[in-house]
């Protein structure tokens, strides 16, 4: 049986990390298969997900994401990142000042700081985020408020005393799939170091922990903002490094942070 030689980047933000697609001319017949299969960690190359770059009708290029269960994530923040990064490396969009990318959360704006080899400065206008009330839920007769933040994709942040110590792969799965999230939930475990800084774990939907997750850092910020923990602007920690995040007087949520270049690789496709 001949097999098709699929082209791909490995890329990763603040190791968060994906196989990157030139979809411009094709896209595959059936990206959440190839996500599963390009996904795994053992027979596949190994990612958090697989990002497909697109052309667009009404920006300069679109984006979609599949988690490595498969499942389509309506955003991503360190794979738009990245996403943008491969594609003025690549020459698919002309290096403009200003990006413009269609994805689930609608056309959101991206532009280059600074290209150091095969890392990128990345900063993102990731959109207003839209604040839903707090939600008190009993886990393993635990009782937890979760804040309910949406940038395009769901989360629930609960705050916590030290985030190193969080159950994060016990209570992670249970919170993501209960049955007040029926689309299942992204969830952020917080811990505040001071008025701009805090500490981030996250269990993301489809994926499980990573070491990074950026619409997660824009939600936590939004909701340590809204319930009085911290300002507007912080820094925010993650396993894999910081990001800088503002939620401006617009309403609009700004997210700066890397986007690196590790290999590329050819993946043969039956």
């Amino acid at each position: 049986m001949s097999s098709v030689r699929l082209p791909f980047a490995k890329m990763h933000g603040l190791r968060n990390d994906y196989v990157v697609l030139d979809a411009m001319a094709a896209a595959p017949a059936d990206p959440a298969a190839l996500a599963r299969t390009l996904g795994d960690r053992r027979s596949g190359v190994g990612s958090d997900g697989l990002l497909l770059a697109l052309p667009s009708a009404r920006a300069d290029l679109a984006m979609r994401m599949f988690n490595p269960d498969g499942s389509e994530a309506e955003m991503c923040g360190n794979g738009l990142r990245c996403l943008v990064f491969f594609a003025i490396a690549r020459g698919l969009v002309p290096a403009e000042a200003l990006l413009r990318v269609e994805t689930g959360a609608g056309i959101l704006s991206a532009r280059i700081e600074s290209i150091e080899g095969g890392t990128a400065r990345v900063a993102i206008d990731m959109g207003s985020p839209h604040v839903a009330d707090p939600l008190a839920l009993v886990v393993d007769g635990a009782a937890l408020e979760l804040q309910r933040v949406s940038m395009g994709n769901p989360h629930a942040v609960l705050f916590v005393d030290d985030v190193a110590r969080a159950p994060v792969e016990r209570l992670g799965p249970r919170i993501e799939c209960d049955p007040a999230f029926p689309a299942r939930t992204n969830v952020e475990f917080v811990e505040v170091v001071d008025r701009g800084h805090v500490r981030q774990r996250t269990w993301e939907r489809g994926a499980g922990e990573t070491l990074a997750c950026g619409t997660g850092a824009c939600a936590v910020v939004v909701a340590a903002a809204t319930t009085g923990r911290i300002e507007r602007s912080a820094r925010v920690s993650l396993a894999g490094g910081d990001l800088d995040i503002v939620w401006a007087d617009d309403g609009h949520v700004h997210m700066t942070g890397p986007a690196v270049h590790v290999f590329d690789g050819v993946w043969p496709v039956s």
